[in-house]
């Protein structure tokens, strides 16, 4: 199979660099984004559609990233696209919001088990930001217990102490602990009593460069109780994992109940539109707190997500991704096995997590994946990757028979491993 040029792909970037900070700053960068080796990744695309997209340079690729989880249902689905444009021709972003925006929350309020009530925005960071201010203005209270490797965003808050442009300031009130370990929980709380506001988590531990892990056996159902007795607010960040585990909401698959809860990308398919779902006790903090956008109550994202909802309701996509998500990586495990490679596939099927376990450092891991790239298939190292409802039987067969091509080539420049 040929593989990848990526020659008009480094022009725009070398173009890029002389008016972009980075060239391409964040995630979708080659930085941030993790793409070792940088030459097996493009850097600009030109078009997508449905499970692909396509470079610059003409290439096409099975995208696993999804666009780091918006696109649930495929790229330009035609419903969600035609209910956002249907909008566009009354108004979008209008001096008052559109009603549409009602129907929506009502819609979520519904399908989202724990919502009494939702409030918008457009980044994820948006709505984990907006719980913490919510948890304080409830309580009163400054602290806030995280997850040591757990993301939820980057305001400065979200950040480490020592990174560019973080001050002690923004994350004195930072209290970290371990994932699943609730005696360490439990005795921070008891360090703290009185002060803690808010418990920030995700629904299961899913971080960078490490497998991804699913809470233990009553671990949830034992940190909502300690919240409850504490008047903690705890809050799930369900940004990346929302509506590819369950469509009622993370907490309510993993069988308890957040306080609030924070979604994004797969909310509206790629438009551009955040949520905080919370309960009614705290919709009084959450109406006192001055938090707001020019484009939050921009009515076509609000189109698109009610598209998008209803879509993934019709057709049980948590339950058809998982299914998808577990047909590709038994045959990826099993690909790998006749090489003498160990893949290890972790966190939910629909967004796992995997890694070559034979070498320590990654570096393997980052070979296949890089050969991967340059055959059409989109993977990242060190990040989850996604499923999407587009993909097709075709795809997941394509993408074995690439990932074989890739652990041969790889299996040839070591062939000591297995």
């Amino acid at each position: 199979m040929e593989t990848y040029k990526y020659t008009k792909s480094r022009e725009y970037f070398n173009r890029a660099l002389k008016v972009i900070p980075a060239g391409i700053y964040g995630h979708l960068g080659p930085a941030e984004g993790c793409f070792i080796p940088v030459a097996a990744f493009p850097f600009f695309s030109q078009k997508a559609q449905g499970a692909y997209f396509w470079d610059v340079d003409g290439n096409r690729f099975i995208d696993y990233m999804c666009a780091y989880g918006p696109n649930v249902l495929g790229y330009n689905d035609a419903d969600v696209d035609a209910a956002a444009l249907k909008q566009l021709e009354m108004g979008n972003c209008v001096t008052s919001p559109s009603p549409i925006m009602v129907e929506l929350a009502e819609l979520l309020v519904d399908t989202v088990a724990m919502a009494d009530w939702v409030f918008f925005a457009k980044n994820g960071g948006d709505v984990t930001s907006l719980a913490l201010m919510t948890a304080r203005a409830a309580t009163g209270r400054s602290k806030v217990i995280l997850i040591k490797g757990g993301y939820h965003g980057v305001a400065p808050w979200t950040q480490k102490l020592g990174y560019p442009g973080i001050t002690e300031a923004d994350v004195i009130n930072n209290i970290y602990v371990e994932w699943n370990n609730y005696n360490q929980l439990e005795a921070a709380v008891k360090e703290n009593t009185g002060q803690i506001a808010c418990l920030m988590a995700t629904p299961y531990h899913h971080p960078v460069f490490e497998d991804n892990k699913l809470p233990d056996v009553g671990y949830w159902q034992k940190v909502r109780k300690l919240c409850t007795d504490q008047g903690i607010v705890l809050a799930i960040d369900d940004v990346r994992c929302g509506f590819r585990l369950d469509v009622a909401g993370s907490d309510n698959y993993f069988g308890f109940k957040a306080d609030l809860i924070c979604f994004c990308k797969a909310l509206a398919n790629g438009w551009n539109l955040s949520a905080l779902c919370g309960i009614d006790a705290l919709k009084e903090a959450v109406s006192s707190v001055m938090y707001t956008g020019s484009y939050w109550l921009s009515a076509m994202p609000f189109a698109a997500a009610i598209a998008t909802l209803s879509k993934l309701k019709k057709l049980n996509g948590p339950q058809v991704m998982q299914a998808t998500g577990k047909q590709l990586t038994a045959g990826l495990q099993k690909i790998a096995a006749n090489y003498g490679f160990d893949l290890a596939i972790s966190g939910v099927p629909s967004l796992f997590y995997m890694r070559i376990a034979n070498d320590d450092s990654l570096l393997l891991h980052q070979e296949w994946v890089a050969e991967c790239v340059k055959r059409g298939i989109f993977f990242t190292n060190h990040h989850n990757q996604f499923i999407n409802l587009a993909l097709t039987n075709e795809d997941i067969e394509f993408t074995h028979q690439v990932a074989d091509e890739a652990f041969q080539a790889v299996k040839k420049r070591h062939p000591e491993v297995g």
